[in-house]
């Protein structure tokens, strides 16, 4: 568990600092971009690069982990074969965008800038092929240089956004000499892309030392065998990013025009404040993967699983209180007009819980080679979806989405569970679950009703709400005693 919690820290830094970093891109944009339309563009297409980039993966990621840890002596073989297999679908595939960019960005709607479609299909395309050298540096346990290149990637692109969002239209006006050959003030929200194709390609390249670190050859029987075991990962990984995405991919069909497009924006700027939710989740998805496959020899691991599950909602629950407890401060993240979105955020953070219990419960059918089985779950998650949003969307707007996704990780989340204690039972501790979950429902049904005309002094109430939570968790799980740093002065 130390180990565990040592390498999500680590990991954290870059999923969580970095996502948090890019999370402070949104009032950038909700502040500099001409509308909440102009961000219903953005929240769209990262949608769409979003679920392609799990396409061009195709599940190798696991794949090469649960291959590379069952024979470690051709571990180099099953990396270099992974590199080449993505490597070359991924080429294909940023072939194919700059080509058929124009009939592609008229289907979907952005007629005017085909280029759109071109930079996100070259930045997908390298994403998903530096997602191979990453996951190798999972796999030789380097979590400091994966978190330093991953903050290398997000500093870039940071850097890009201030200085066309920013830096140019102000030098555009003090001194128009120095951009005028390369910038136009009326392309706003392209030069979002602009910054991401150019933060992309450098980490691009500063993960090449990664990919000659072995000898490059190529097996077609390990790769078969890699693929049948990853093709289900596919299945899952598409519907499950689906699940998160295909809101906002199908919401400008379910409701057209600016009003949509508008509206979209206000939904997608107000979940990015759920967003610290599924930092989280991710930095714990970093290590958690590499740590189920390396305990399954050890004859405590059904323990090590259930402590971690534990652990993980805990965590959760706390990340959930501190977001809705203090909405009065994170709310001027975004701009005011984006104000009356901000309903979603105790839906979305809780479906975000869901989704990381559900990545947990994964373990059974990965470490059982039964991967289909989290293809179907994800398939019913996708159909949940679907359905709940091309009927709620047209009547209650972006809140339809909101609620589709929380029923959608409920469900999924509690079938997998039925499943996994069937096919692989593990004794997760549902008694302090159930409690810190109620506790938690509890403490935020009563901060709805602190309500005075003074900032300070609701917070200060809420606070109170948020010590008493921590209290419990001391009280139950965690003796002061036990944490470092703390533990000299409690006995």
């Amino acid at each position: 568990m130390k180990k565990l919690a040592k390498e999500t820290a680590i990991y954290g830094v870059s999923s969580i600092l970095g996502k948090f970093l890019n999370w402070m891109l949104v009032p950038l944009y909700t502040y500099v971009l001409e509308s909440s339309a102009e961000y219903g563009i953005v929240t769209n297409l990262y949608a769409w690069t979003a679920l392609l980039l799990v396409i061009l993966t195709y599940g190798m990621e696991t794949g090469y982990f649960r291959f590379a840890n069952k024979n470690k002596e051709e571990s180099g073989k099953v990396y270099s074969t992974t590199l080449i297999s993505v490597g070359l679908t991924s080429v294909i595939f940023a072939i194919a965008c700059v080509i058929f960019s124009q009939p592609i960005g008229s289907a979907m709607g952005y007629t005017k800038h085909p280029e759109y479609i071109s930079m996100l299909g070259i930045v997908v395309a390298m994403d998903a092929f530096g997602c191979i050298p990453f996951a190798y540096l999972r796999y030789k346990n380097r979590p400091i240089k994966f978190a330093g290149l991953k903050l290398f990637m997000i500093f870039t692109n940071i850097i890009f956004n201030l200085f066309f969002l920013l830096v140019c239209p102000w030098l555009a006006v003090k001194a128009p000499a120095l951009v005028n050959w390369f910038y136009n003030p009326h392309y706003g929200v392209g030069y979002v892309f602009v910054a991401n194709i150019m933060s992309t390609a450098l980490v691009t390249l500063a993960l090449l030392p990664d990919v000659f670190v072995v000898k490059f050859q190529f097996d077609w029987e390990l790769l078969k065998k890699m693929l049948l075991y990853s093709l289900p990962l596919l299945i899952l990984g598409v519907a499950g990013i689906m699940n998160q995405t295909l809101d906002k991919i199908l919401f400008p069909f379910l409701m057209p025009g600016e009003k949509g497009a508008a509206e979209l924006g206000i939904y997608g700027a107000t979940s990015k404040i759920a967003m610290v939710m599924l930092m989280f989740t991710q930095a714990f998805r970093y290590s958690y993967e590499p740590f189920i496959f390396a305990q399954n020899k050890d004859k405590n691991s059904l323990v090590a699983y259930a402590d971690a599950m534990k652990f993980f909602i805990l965590f959760s629950l706390l990340i959930f209180l501190g977001m809705v407890l203090y909405m009065d401060i994170f709310k001027y993240i975004i701009q005011h007009d984006y104000w009356k979105g901000l309903d979603v955020v105790p839906i979305v953070l809780f479906s975000f819980i869901f989704q990381g219990v559900f990545f947990n419960l994964s373990l059974w059918y990965k470490l059982t080679d039964k991967t289909m089985y989290g293809a179907w779950f994800s398939i019913l998650g996708t159909i949940i979806i679907v359905i709940m949003n091309v009927i709620l969307v047209p009547m209650y707007s972006y809140m339809g989405c909101a609620w589709a996704a929380f029923v959608c990780y409920f469900v999924i989340m509690v079938v997998s569970y039925y499943f996994g204690q069937k096919h692989m039972p593990i004794k997760y501790d549902l008694k302090s679950i159930g409690l810190y979950t109620f506790v938690t429902v509890l403490l935020y049904i009563i901060s709805l009703f602190i309500e005075t005309p003074y900032k300070s002094v609701n917070v200060a109430l809420k606070s109170v709400l948020m010590i008493s939570f921590l209290v419990l968790l001391v009280k139950r799980d965690f003796p002061l005693r036990t944490i470092p740093g703390l533990n000299k002065f409690f006995k």
